[in-house]
């Protein structure tokens, strides 16, 4: 039998839900109640809702009014911003570095004095508003695995950032999904061994062969590969800054 996609999401709103509601659905970011996201995700009508859920996101909602105010799109859920803060873009490179570190200056500076002067002292070329430098370099993760509490601040860490895998089989609402896995040796993080886990999926929305991303335990969306390899140098340069710097949070 011949497999149809399900339709991928055309919308700026569409997008940002696929990659936000992971983590919403477990309670770590964005608003308490995820029950009705899924079906609007799915929804075409359902943009309206999606912008007002969006906007509950106290990580993510800066760096996306920050990449489209500097970019000139009038938009924070424009596509165009929504994909280069989830995957990276070129848009990304339109970000001064000097407004990336004042933004960054007016959220964390006052939380975590000593935590941020290490900070901005390591921000350089090469580091964006994307979601793996929020995970890797402002969460509090890294500075747990240094200080031993290896094991759950890793499984974090592994699971939060946005992986590109290849999708091996689907069961129903289950793909298993071949990826990368964060390794912890040395005091370093780097990208690992490969590994085989169930993620679930929207029905129809990916089959075997699909290169796509995967955020928490979900499939988000299939990739080409300009944009795997995008997200997995953006990715890269971001974890040299995590293992030498020290974090804001």
């Amino acid at each position: 039998m011949k497999w149809h996609p399900a339709p991928r999401p055309t919308s700026g709103p569409q997008l940002f839900a696929r990659y936000a509601f992971p983590p919403n659905e477990k309670g770590y970011c964005g608003p308490e109640d995820a029950t009705t996201v899924l079906a609007m995700i799915a929804s075409p009508d359902a943009g309206g809702a999606l912008r007002q859920w969006a906007t509950h996101f106290d990580g993510a909602w800066p760096y996306l009014s920050l990449i489209a105010s500097v970019s000139g799109i009038g938009d924070p859920l424009d596509r165009r911003v929504v994909e280069a803060y989830w995957l990276g873009t070129d848009l990304l490179r339109s970000v001064p570095l000097l407004d990336f570190g004042n933004s960054l200056r007016d959220r964390f500076r006052d939380r975590n004095p000593s935590g941020w002067s290490n900070l901005a002292n390591h921000l350089a070329v090469g580091t964006f508003p994307h979601h793996s430098f929020h995970v890797l370099c402002v969460y509090p993760w890294v500075g747990l695995l240094r200080q031993g509490h290896v094991g759950i601040a890793l499984d974090v860490l592994d699971r939060c950032r946005i992986r590109v895998g290849t999708v091996i089989s689907v069961h129903g609402e289950t793909a298993i999904v071949e990826t990368d896995q964060l390794s912890y040796e040395g005091g370093n993080l780097t990208r690992g061994m490969t590994v085989t886990p169930p993620f679930r999926c929207l029905p129809g929305s990916c089959g075997p062969g699909d290169r796509v991303t995967v955020h928490w335990d979900w499939v988000c969306d299939m990739v080409s590969d300009e944009q795997a390899n995008r997200l997995a140098a953006i990715e890269a340069g971001h974890l040299g800054l995590a293992n030498s710097a020290h974090f804001v949070a």
